[in-house]
């Protein structure tokens, strides 16, 4: 059993079934240049779309924290699958961007990523430093209410 996956089990977390592509001819994970890039991931569980709505209206903060992690939990079931199962070939989590359907009087969109964010720092630990980017837009895909996406370092 491999150092990720320990902390996983540790942790109390169960990847969900990577999803496939909804809307477009693209790869869910590619690697490039020594790095992993995962397409963003929408806040579904084994292909039920969860968290469909604004965060402001028809969601908390809470709840909008809840979504960014699952939708990470997605971002690392498509890497764990392209990389054969195996996170540790993840030398550095490099990047995360993350993207919140918001209404306009809604301002904690960064707080709203620390869902995600906060995950990937427990799972990989000082691996798991990270540059990201929190975003506010008015619609998102599915209406669902966080994407993210992440570019890895590979070992």
């Amino acid at each position: 059993m491999n150092v990720i996956d320990n902390r996983l089990r540790e942790l109390g977390i169960e990847l969900p079934t990577p999803p496939a592509p909804r809307a477009a001819r693209i790869q869910m994970a590619k690697i490039a240049g020594g790095f992993l890039f995962v397409s963003g991931q929408l806040p579904s569980w084994n292909g039920e779309l969860r968290y469909v709505g604004k965060v402001g209206r028809e969601f908390d903060l809470a709840a909008g924290q809840a979504a960014a992690r699952l939708s990470a939990l997605n971002v690392l079931a498509q890497a764990r699958a392209l990389l054969g199962n195996d996170l540790d070939r993840i030398a550095e989590v490099v990047c995360l961007r993350g993207y919140v359907n918001v209404v306009p009087d809604f301002f904690d969109i960064a707080q709203t990523v620390n869902g995600a964010s906060d995950l990937i720092a427990d799972v990989f630990s000082v691996r798991g430093a990270h540059t990201r980017t929190a975003i506010g837009v008015a619609m998102m895909p599915y209406n669902a209410a966080v994407e993210i996406e992440a570019q890895f370092l590979l070992a």
